[in-house]
């Protein structure tokens, strides 16, 4: 066997995964925000705009949630509390369970060590670390807010590697941004653009990790 053929055949050792979009919902995207605009009667422009001036500089942990409220929503006097629009911020977050359980028995079934790499805000990332437990199966959040790089920025993988202490061809990356699954890709690490529970079930057998509840999915 070439040595290119034995690096992509190698067994995975490390599963890295995203959270928003893979694991829960996205915390605070674009939709997030008009359902926000619609239930506090805001503007939805104008809020989208200062978002867009600011949002990067908040998911690398350089602004506290208070901060990046004050600049986006209370920079003039409005009709609800800051802690009401906390509440609904956090609200917006859901569980993917079935990714949740399967990710969890594939750790037990193949002894896989697990990292997130993330773009999230301090603030939401650890209400969502604690709220849906994700702790209780991850081994490492490497979480923009946290390392101060985001996705795009192919340090932030690289850096999720040093900590993992593990090797590009044994990772295995689900994603479901097709840009940071070319991004790792180019980098050694196979990875999988994850759309629907099914299809990456199917995906994660083709790489040797195979659940037992996804194969009761896949042959119903």
């Amino acid at each position: 066997m070439s040595k290119k053929n034995a690096m992509k055949n190698a067994a995975i050792t490390h599963l890295f995964l995203d959270i928003g979009g893979v694991l829960l919902t996205n915390g605070w995207d674009h939709h997030a925000r008009k359902r926000a605009a619609i239930n506090f009667k805001l503007k939805f422009s104008d809020i989208e705009d200062r978002h867009h001036l600011i949002f990067e500089i908040y998911e690398k942990g350089k602004i506290t949630l208070e901060e990046y409220l004050n600049l986006v929503v209370f920079y003039q006097k409005r009709s609800f509390t800051r802690a009401q629009f906390r509440r609904f911020m956090f609200a917006q977050s859901k569980p993917y369970s079935e990714m949740i359980e399967m990710v969890t028995q594939l750790k037990v079934r193949h002894g896989l060590k697990i990292v997130v790499v993330s773009n999230e805000a301090r603030e939401l990332n650890a209400y969502r670390i604690r709220t849906f437990k994700l702790n209780r199966f991850i081994d490492s959040f490497i979480s923009s807010c946290f390392v101060h790089i985001r996705k795009p920025d192919k340090e932030i993988f690289r850096l999720a590697l040093d900590i993992a202490q593990a090797e590009p061809q044994k990772v295995l990356y689900i994603e479901n941004t097709p840009m940071f699954v070319e991004i790792a890709e180019g980098l050694g690490i196979r990875s999988i653009l994850h759309t629907d529970y099914k299809s990456t079930c199917t995906k994660l057998a083709s790489f040797g990790l195979h659940n037992y509840e996804g194969a009761i999915h896949e042959t119903s």
